[in-house]
């Protein structure tokens, strides 16, 4: 039975302002009930060990890896195979991309879902999901699991239906007559893929009427304003959490209120609606914890974590991070990553973002282009820059990518590629250059260790463990030839994986070099959630510096965005109780100590760096 007064009439109280329905709340209380009851003794008991909230930061050295199942290990079961594979790496939090039930040619990467109990025929069962739930558990890995909340696949049962001409079908989706209202919403509802998915509504001709699909044609919203949704969609959320995933990741959670003169994004009932999940999830699954995708700049999303004590997501991405990464490493100035990770670190720490170089998507340029612009970057020829630079285009230029959604009317495109070939990787291989392939591996581990020194959890994309290439296959594969996305979402490469035991591989050094930071990271305390960050002067626009400061310690992380051996200043406050700050490099050993710099009254540490170098180091307060 559910006893949690508190919570229960915090729900109740946000049910009825939106659906102003008792019977339709006393039935999603039934929902609950039966998903409770459902819960096997296993994961009720991994609840009562799971503190809520912090939980995934607490251990000082958490790291993803996302992957697809397919290419990963071709089942649900190839992957449980490989599980001492992500041991070996030192992964303890896997995501698994989409996987469930969706249509061979419009899925959208897993993205259109023709039944969520259903796990792809291909990939398995749900009785395999649940065993490699439990074999990751054993091994101390929690499970990420996608949920897509805006919109099912047009084979959904419930879009079948609707399209058949049940009324009650058709109320869970925005579907009209004529074109009135959609023209409506058009006139204020920016639109995702204009280039290639122009428009947020589709004609259907088997029931003559029009249906709201805001990313594709066959993904068609659904309207939470009907109890209906809301109450079965949070019976699939809860259904899955049942099969053992520890977090559920909510899709394009932005777009799931939709009001006419609007642009239908971030509106207040979005935050009641995740609020409500939220609290279903403490009912009935409360070591579970929702992770929120919100494309937006990181102290834009913080309305996503909820208020104090009515949490909403316990996690978000940190989705600027990836691209001003790669900004940073194009233009080699880190000035715009200065100034948002300046606003990362001044929220509170209990925040918890996922922070990642790749991910399964393009990189989207969407940049802070007011700030730049005091730099003198104006937003379209950056942006031509930038997909210049990353294609191999740009005179000089040895990354390796290419374009996607490419929409020359409005001057703008998206990137695809790997980790390793946006590095300089694949064409100092071909080029047969040692000094291109060392720096393109320096500049693969720098951006690694940049986001392993941040506060959060850092995910790796499946493959840049070893730097794998670019997969070029995709252009002979009638089902993926027109989305450049997977350049980067090529098959693990075995061959690849078994190099990281041969010395002097790329893989090898990638592999190990991870490895001993993530040995970092395991060993010292100051890595941890607890330790207060900021941002560092190094009077070098090439280099940003960030210093974590816990008990007496302080760790600086020192990074060189730029090809160029650099050697930067940077000011202590003079220690004189210690004979002066003197700094260890934590993965090298080499000692580096400040001297009294009589202008400033400060220390001034003197810090080498090679092209794409970096530094960790640590003073003790003796």
């Amino acid at each position: 039975m559910i006893e949690q007064k508190d919570y229960l009439e915090e729900l109740k109280q946000l049910y009825m302002e939106l659906y102003h329905d008792e019977n339709a709340f006393a039935y999603f209380l039934t929902i609950l009930e039966k998903n409770a009851a459902d819960r096997k003794a296993a994961l009720r008991e991994r609840d009562g060990l799971r503190a809520v909230g912090r939980s995934w930061d607490e251990e000082r050295a958490p790291l993803g890896m996302m992957l697809y199942t397919e290419n990963f290990g071709g089942t649900l079961r190839g992957v449980e195979d490989r599980l001492p594979y992500l041991t070996e790496c030192g992964i303890n939090y896997l995501h698994l991309m989409p996987l469930l039930d969706s249509p061979h040619g419009k899925s959208d990467g897993g993205y259109a879902v023709s039944d969520f109990r259903k796990v792809r025929p291909d990939l398995g069962t749900m009785e395999d999901l649940e065993s490699l739930a439990d074999a990751c558990h054993d091994r101390g890995i929690a499970v990420c699991f996608d949920f897509v909340l805006n919109h099912v696949s047009d084979e959904h049962v419930w879009a079948a239906e609707a399209r058949s001409g049940d009324p009650i079908a058709q109320a869970r989706f925005f579907m009209y007559d004529n074109w009135d209202i959609p023209n409506a919403y058009e006139a204020t509802v920016p639109q995702v893929f204009p280039a290639t998915a122009p428009g947020n509504f589709t004609w259907i001709p088997e029931c003559s009427k029009v249906v709201m699909t805001t990313f594709h044609p066959f993904q068609w919203d659904l309207n939470y304003a009907n109890p209906m949704v809301f109450n079965d969609m949070t019976d699939n959320l809860l259904y899955l959490a049942n099969r053992g995933i520890d977090v559920i990741r909510l899709d394009a959670i932005p777009y799931i209120w939709k009001e006419l003169w609007t642009n239908c994004r971030n509106l207040p009932p979005v935050h009641k609606i995740v609020r409500m999940m939220n609290i279903a999830c403490r009912i009935v699954c409360p070591g579970v914890l929702l992770l929120g995708e919100v494309v937006m700049a990181p102290k834009e999303v913080v309305p996503y974590f909820g208020a104090q004590g009515r949490a909403e997501c316990e996690m978000l991405y940190n989705v600027t991070m990836m691209c001003t990464l790669w900004h940073s490493v194009a233009t080699r100035d880190v000035r715009l990553l200065q100034h948002q990770m300046r606003q990362v670190y001044g929220l509170p720490q209990e925040y918890i973002f996922q922070n990642y170089i790749r991910c399964h998507d393009d990189i989207g340029w969407g940049l802070d282009y007011p700030f730049l612009g005091q730099f003198g970057y104006g937003e379209v020829p950056h942006k031509k820059y930038l997909n210049d630079w990353f294609t191999g285009k740009w005179p000089g230029s040895w990354s390796r990518g290419e374009l996607y959604n490419d929409f020359e009317l409005i001057g703008d495109a998206r990137l695809c590629g790997t980790t390793a070939s946006l590095c300089g990787i694949e064409t100092a291989l071909a080029d047969g250059q040692a000094e291109e392939l060392d720096r393109g591996v320096r500049c693969d581990l720098m951006l690694h260790a940049f986001i392993l020194a941040q506060h959060g959890i850092p995910v790796l994309y499946s493959g840049d463990e070893i730097g794998q290439l670019n997969d070029y296959s995709y252009h002979e594969d009638p089902d993926k030839w027109d989305d450049s996305r997977y350049l980067h979402r090529g098959k693990f490469d075995a061959e690849k994986a078994a190099e990281r035991k041969t010395a002097g591989t790329v893989s090898q050094r990638i592999f190990d070099g991870l490895a001993a930071m993530q040995a970092v990271r395991r060993s010292n305390e100051i890595m941890g959630p607890d330790a207060a960050m900021s941002v560092v002067e190094t009077g070098d626009d090439r280099v940003i510096a960030v210093s974590r400061n816990l008990d007496g310690e302080r760790f600086l992380g020192v990074f060189n965005f730029s090809e160029w051996p650099v050697t930067v200043q940077i000011h202590e406050e003079p220690c004189e109780a210690s004979g002066g700050r003197t700094y260890e490099d934590l993965l090298s050993g080499e000692v580096f100590g400040g001297t009294p710099d009589g202008e400033s009254g400060m220390d001034c540490l003197s810090v080498p760096l090679e092209g794409y170098g970096f530094r960790w180091m640590l003073w003790h307060r003796q």
